[in-house]
């Protein structure tokens, strides 16, 4: 059994769920890597490999992130050109659809690092939308991920309080911006107040009503 509880709750039942999109609904980060290597390449700077985007960009605002290697902006525009062109390679993980499903009767929203332009595209292509309340990025807030901007926007507008709220991340930046707004994290392949390697193990922690009761 790969679920770790790491609180005293056995099951929850929130008010609200937060899911993080890539890495968590979207298979992604093969994708990321290749267009900010891409962009770097446009303008000569130096390429990273595959664990350093991984330990210093990904889950993270890509804009605050690049000053750690002392990369211009500029770059920024050139790698979501880049993303949009392959747009097509993006991937739903295999139970995603499934999960949330089972969870149609709670308030749900998708709170996310990535600009909303591809985040609206990837929603819509992969048909999406009605499985969400809202959909919250980094260009609706002043900070993304680990600041838990996007998870204070995302309550407000499901008229939910945080602490009320469960939120779904793949990567320490979503752990840290669940914890400081207050809530439950659920954590996929990274420690949070429980573990989990994939999605369908969800309904092992979140109470799933039947389909004839309203939301919370």
């Amino acid at each position: 059994m790969s679920l770790l509880r790491t609180n005293t709750m056995t099951q929850l039942k929130p008010h609200a769920i937060l899911f993080d999109m890539d890495g968590v609904l979207v298979d992604t980060e093969s994708l990321w890597f290749t267009a900010f290597n891409a962009s770097l390449k446009q303008y000569n700077y130096p390429l990273v490999t595959k664990q350093q985007f991984s330990e210093l960009f990904w889950g993270k605002d890509l804009s605050d992130s690049i000053e750690s290697i002392n990369v211009s902006k500029d770059v920024l525009p050139a790698c979501n050109e880049y993303y949009l062109k392959h747009l097509h390679k993006v991937r739903l993980f295999p139970t995603a659809l499934t999960v949330l499903s089972e969870l149609n009767t709670y308030k749900k929203a998708i709170i996310t690092n990535t600009p909303k332009t591809i985040t609206m595209q990837i929603v819509e292509t992969l048909h999406l939308t009605h499985y969400f309340d809202t959909i919250v990025t980094v260009d609706d807030v002043a900070k993304g991920k680990p600041a838990p901007d996007v998870v204070y926007e995302a309550c407000k507008q499901l008229s939910v309080i945080p602490s009320d709220t469960v939120l779904i991340g793949d990567t320490i930046n979503d752990v840290t911006a669940g914890k400081t707004a207050g809530c439950t994290v659920i954590g996929l392949n990274v420690k949070a107040d429980f573990t989990i390697q994939s999605l369908h193990e969800l309904s092992s922690i979140l109470k799933i009503e039947s389909k004839g009761e309203t939301r919370v």
